[in-house]
């Protein structure tokens, strides 16, 4: 980029974890000047795990120009390193809540176990309590091990989160696609600019090499099934072939899962939906905003083996 007058600086500055911020100084004549200051108070965990990907994600940006990026660039991977570290941080939380659920279960199981050896000493006059006392215990082991079923379970869905981000790392830094955590699903969104052409069904050749590299990770995942799901704007279309955007959304869904499938991925673990332009991620009132609502998203689809069985579900009154 040259300079309009003799010297062109840009600022900007990433959020880094916790109270640390990696700033991105200036630049002139296509030469940037970092620094980095982070707490000492920062949370270890996130320490070892976020800020690697906020260093890759700045290493990035230094090594994918030889010049200043324009703010808007900058501002979209800044967006997309706060998109995957939110949805990273909602897995850790619900994590995290389990182990404190799972922690309040051990300790009752603790204080019941005492009070039935205390009870034992007078078995003869409380019988009737040490009774209910033994009951209450077996109810907090049953619950117990669920809560450390639960946790196991958040757990490997947070290890298969971060797998899959650093897998699909490159295409996640070009804008290929976006892998986020929504409605407490796990899916792999890939904007419609990227696969199709206006009102068509044919796969784009730059389309095609994404959902190449997206086969090749997703057949790798073991017994989880995926849905591809279509969508779009709001801007109605009326052709014979496509009447309205619910036949456009499911063709486009059922084009991208042949693909896949002929790219390697078993199609027993494979389904296709349209949801026209009635599963919105933003506001139809923009150009920007209906480009984000046109995209194909892989849902990674809840395991089954994850979920309480029906002699486990309990109804009340």
């Amino acid at each position: 980029m040259e300079p309009e007058s003799g010297q062109f600086e840009c600022h900007s500055s990433i959020p880094s974890v916790g109270r640390g911020v990696v700033t991105l100084k200036s630049c002139q004549y296509g030469v940037w000047h970092t620094s980095c200051c982070s707490s000492p108070l920062m949370n270890p965990f996130l320490r070892l795990t976020l800020r690697p990907t906020v260093l890759a994600f700045t290493l990035t940006l230094l090594s994918s120009t030889s010049a200043c990026v324009t703010t808007g660039t900058f501002d979209k991977k800044v967006a997309e390193l706060d998109n995957v570290r939110a949805s990273r941080d909602h897995v850790v939380v619900e994590r995290d809540s389990l182990r404190k659920k799972l922690d309040d279960a051990t300790a009752l199981v603790g204080e019941l176990t005492a009070r039935l050896e205390k009870l034992g000493q007078n078995v003869g006059k409380l019988t009737s309590e040490k009774g209910e006392l033994a009951r209450g215990l077996a109810d907090a082991k049953v619950r117990l091990e669920e809560l450390r079923r639960q946790t196991a379970a958040a757990e490997a869905r947070a290890a298969m989160f971060r797998n899959l981000v650093a897998r699909l790392k490159s295409m996640i830094d070009s804008g290929k696609l976006k892998v986020v955590i929504r409605d407490g699903r796990m899916l792999i969104a890939l904007p419609n600019d990227v696969l199709f052409d206006s009102g068509r069904t044919d796969i784009k050749a730059d389309g095609q090499a994404a959902l190449v590299d997206v086969a090749k990770v997703l057949a790798t995942i073991p017994d989880r099934n995926f849905l591809v799901a279509g969508d779009t704007d709001n801007v109605p279309i009326h052709t014979a072939r496509f009447p309205s955007n619910w036949e456009l959304s499911t063709a486009r869904a059922v084009e991208v899962t042949k693909f896949l499938i002929v790219n390697g991925m078993r199609p027993q673990v494979l389904a296709a939906a349209g949801y026209g332009e009635f599963d919105p991620v933003a506001p139809n009132d923009s150009p920007e905003h209906q480009a984000q609502n046109r995209r194909i998203e892989i849902v990674l689809q809840p395991n089954l083996a994850d979920l309480p069985s029906l002699d486990e579900v309990k109804t009340t009154p």
